[in-house]
């Protein structure tokens, strides 16, 4: 039997940040009394700024429990080949946005950033993360594929989600866990990216999207077979289906 998908749409960025924080406590406290952890991969975009007012300025309900970052673990998504202080860097937006403005008695996180000796090589890079999420998740040959907590991906106004883009050879991925892409329709070209697979096989997974632009986009993936076969809409069926 497959997942519910759900749609939520909120007037403004208070009432998104609001029910946010209440789904990934939610999520927190399942992933942390089933294994003891939150493993939680995230995407770039506007997605680190709505995190940090979901989870450092929305006042704690009692009711929802708190956030503990020190049972996070944090991976990417995705992420571009560059230097983590570089502009482009999802790592470094979301220090920028979250990781340095939390709070020490909310603990910190694990965070799980590429290794940056492999920025010439996006091959070997997305070969090394993947030992990564191996080292955290058992090794491959033991287990098909990681099993994220929670995803918390963005949507870009042509369906793509992570690195993962529209009618390109690495939605038929189906072995590793972490893909390398040196082709990227947008900018820049070079990044690794969590493969298809990988991404629906979340426990939960969620798309942030943001501003009147991403309606039209939301709209099709949700309403028309084209939509279906874009990135975000294979997320959605391959979720449906799990």
């Amino acid at each position: 039997m497959g997942k519910q998908i759900n749609l939520y749409s909120f007037d403004d960025i208070n009432g998104l940040a609001r029910s946010l924080r209440t789904y990934i406590l939610q999520a927190q406290s399942a992933g942390v009394e089933r294994h003891g952890a939150f493993k939680v991969a995230v995407s770039g975009g506007s997605l680190p700024k709505t995190l940090a007012k979901a989870l450092l300025e929305i006042e704690n309900d009692s009711a929802e429990g708190a956030v503990d970052f020190t049972k996070w673990e944090v991976f990417f998504a995705d992420e571009r080949a560059v230097p983590l202080d570089h502009e482009d860097s999802n790592y470094k937006l979301l220090k920028d946005e979250l990781l340095d403005k939390i709070p020490k008695n909310l603990g910190q996180p694990t965070v799980h950033p590429i290794d940056v000796k492999y920025l010439d090589d996006v091959q070997e890079m997305a070969d090394q993360y993947q030992e990564e999420l191996m080292r955290s998740f058992a090794a491959k040959d033991s287990v098909k594929l990681p099993l994220f907590d929670l995803l918390l991906l963005g949507c870009g106004p042509d369906g793509h989600t992570c690195s993962l883009f529209p009618n390109h050879e690495l939605l038929r991925e189906s072995d590793a866990w972490v893909a390398p892409i040196e082709d990227s329709p947008k900018p820049p070209a070079k990044r690794i990216t969590l493969s298809l697979p990988v991404v629906t096989h979340g426990v939960k997974i969620a798309f942030i999207a943001t501003g009147g632009g991403k309606k039209d986009i939301l709209k099709q993936i949700l309403d028309t077979d084209e939509g279906r076969s874009l990135p975000c809409g294979l997320v959605n069926e391959g979720e449906r289906r799990e």
